[in-house]
């Protein structure tokens, strides 16, 4: 794990917690959902892909959301989501492995496990389409990713940075999210995907995540790469709980170049 870098106290304290959490019990083994074809499909009906995120809260985030997290996503998916993230992290996000499976028996997309796993045995504790493994956590990142594989999952490897992504390019992912927010500040720029993003092999999809709240920023993104998008806050709206989800993801879906 990079700890170069002192972290944000409410990301010390997601950490230590994730520490601190048991493993499932059997081995996991996953039929997963094809992110790149849900990809293909989205571009081919003209959407921009985007990654739905349930959230229900989060350190960085004005309220809490307790809707149902299955009918939450089936409005994600109605806006033209093309996968739905669902976090599993329960002290900080109000998150838990039993949202992760009602919301993958009612949607048809793949639907990714967003947590800090930390460990191998992390990973054994729901079946998802896709896992997120954030590279500045993770002490053996090949391991893990080929860990991941090997019980079915698409691995989603996230960094912030030119180092990290190395990192994970050398344990093989080729499934990457660039994190637009600094875990050491908790600060957004949308110009770290710019900067990161640059000079990655094609075969490699990339995922830009976080601060992508406009259909500006969603083009932005586009342009500089980005063959998706993963997007939580600006489709949840915390604020006030009384938001369209299906418009807001709608939104962002077709907000294709040159639109307003």
């Amino acid at each position: 794990m990079n700890s170069e870098t002192e972290l944000a106290p409410a990301v010390a304290s997601i950490l230590e917690a994730a520490r601190e959490r048991p493993g499932g019990g059997d081995r996991v083994s996953v039929d997963a959902r094809s992110l790149s074809d849900a990809i293909d499909r989205a571009e081919a009906a003209g959407r921009v892909p985007v990654v739905a995120e349930v959230k229900p809260t989060s350190p960085t985030a004005e309220g809490t959301r307790d809707d149902d997290p299955a009918a939450l996503a089936e409005a994600m998916v109605e806006g033209g989501a093309t996968a739905i993230s669902v976090l599993t992290e329960p002290d900080h996000f109000g998150g838990s492995a039993e949202s992760l499976r009602q919301v993958r028996d009612a949607v048809d997309v793949p639907v990714l496990r967003k947590d800090f796993i930390m460990h191998e045995a992390q990973l054994d504790v729901v079946e998802a389409d896709l896992l997120l493994l954030i590279a500045r956590f993770v002490d053996d990142l090949e391991a893990l990713v080929a860990a991941a594989r090997e019980r079915g999952f698409q691995p989603l490897v996230e960094v912030h940075d030119r180092a990290e992504l190395e990192s994970a390019l050398e344990a093989g992912a080729d499934l990457i999210g660039v994190n637009n927010r600094d875990l050491a500040r908790l600060e957004v720029d949308l110009g770290t995907f710019e900067s990161v993003a640059t000079e990655v092999p094609d075969d490699v999809t990339l995922i830009a995540e976080s601060g992508i709240s406009s259909p500006e920023d969603v083009r932005r993104m586009r342009e500089a790469g980005a063959n998706a998008l993963l997007v939580g806050s600006a489709i949840m709206d915390h604020g006030t709980g009384e938001t369209d989800i299906t418009a807001n993801t709608r939104r962002l879906t077709q907000a294709t170049t040159g639109d307003e």
